[in-house]
């Protein structure tokens, strides 16, 4: 790229802090304005961060100078802000998850591609050095053919730690859509796209209460499922299990295991973007071993969101898709949302979406950041 990629924020909430502290230790890219429906946080980051422009959403969109917007708004906001943006010219990164419905989510791809813009997509953990030493692992044909695997995403949930943490419990949240993309997006990234689910689910609280900040001891209601089990078939064969929940935690589970034909893949924490990778041969004596990790492009940080927003740029100066892609983010938006119309319906849900899984990082990746 002759000029880092002009980027504007959308949502200055707690999660903008680590985005803008590492989209500014970029060369790739250059923050030039954020906002937020509270004028005074999208204030505070700008001082916080030395960011030229705080200002209102409308105000971002129209400026002529921005040229990929990160919206980092609450899941329901995500396909209102993704579409006005790709309406006024923008490219769009997006949390997860893409939108909170199937059919928002193929407006997106749809607008993008009418109009010749780039979508991306959270979670970008998957482009991290733990999940990207798996890939290139399972693609050398170390471990055999792919069989299956199984994910366990559950944590006594974000009421403890969150100041607002109400939305997590409402439609388009939920452990699934919050947490489960990080699931999701490893299992298809390291197993390939999904041909149908069969999912089951409840509610295991009608009702949660905040814990800290401004809203501490706020009750409010659950909508959503807070343990939700998916039976997830690959395109190739292969098998896996995911078990999301917000209401149990402080097990033994591993994060998630992928099993092959010459031995077992542990995956680090698909919520994280290091290590460890332990493999165990598939003999009845052997014992963990671990791998070491291949790339050292996230080693200055423990938290890396952005890094997804620093590909896409980077993908964008090459004219390629990026590697977290708005076609991987809507086939996890079809794969979770097919599990919970299973887990109403009682019946198995074919899954019709399709992407192609991208080739690994190359091992001396250049998406830097500052020390």
């Amino acid at each position: 790229m002759s000029k880092p990629l002009a980027v504007g924020v959308i949502g200055c909430g707690t999660i903008s802090g680590t985005y803008m502290r590492n989209m500014n230790a970029s060369p790739l890219v250059r923050v030039v304005a954020c906002a937020d429906e509270v004028p005074e946080r999208a204030r505070e980051r700008a001082k916080e961060f030395g960011i030229a422009r705080a200002c209102s959403v409308e105000e971002l969109l129209a400026d002529g100078d921005v040229e990929l917007v990160v919206n980092l708004t609450i899941p329901a906001a995500h396909a209102p802000i993704n579409l006005a943006a790709l309406a006024a010219g923008k490219h769009v990164y997006t949390e997860k998850p893409f939108a909170t419905t199937r059919e928002d989510g193929e407006r997106i791809l749809e607008a993008a591609a009418a109009a010749g813009l780039t979508v991306a997509c959270a979670p970008d953990t998957v482009l991290g050095a733990g999940i990207q030493t798996c890939l290139r692992l399972l693609d050398s044909g170390k471990l055999g053919e792919r069989l299956g695997g199984a994910g366990f995403a559950l944590d006594f949930g974000p009421e403890d730690w969150h100041p607002n943490p109400a939305f997590f419990f409402e439609p388009g949240a939920g452990p699934l859509f919050d947490v489960g993309p990080y699931y999701v997006t490893t299992l298809v990234y390291l197993l390939g796209p999904v041909r149908a689910v069969n999912g089951m689910g409840r509610i295991l609280y009608t009702a949660r209460t905040a814990a800290r900040g401004p809203r501490k001891g706020e009750t409010f209601k659950v909508s959503v499922p807070t343990l939700i089990t998916g039976l997830i078939e690959f395109e190739s064969g292969a098998q896996a299990t995911l078990v999301a929940s917000y209401g149990i935690g402080g097990t033994n589970l591993p994060n998630m295991q992928i099993y092959c034909t010459g031995g077992v893949l542990g995956v680090p924490d698909p919520n994280t973007f290091g290590g460890p990778v332990r493999v165990r041969d598939n003999e009845r004596e052997a014992k963990w071993r671990d791998v070491p990790l291949l790339y050292r492009h996230t080693d200055s940080r423990g938290n890396f969101r952005g890094l997804g927003v620093i590909e896409a740029a980077q993908a964008i100066g090459e004219k390629r898709a990026p590697r977290a892609s708005g076609e991987l983010g809507y086939h996890v938006l079809d794969v979770m949302q097919s599990i919970v119309e299973s887990a109403a319906s009682g019946e198995r849900v074919k899954v019709t979406s399709n992407f192609s899984v991208p080739p690994p990082l190359p091992v001396d990746a250049t998406l830097a950041m500052a020390q």
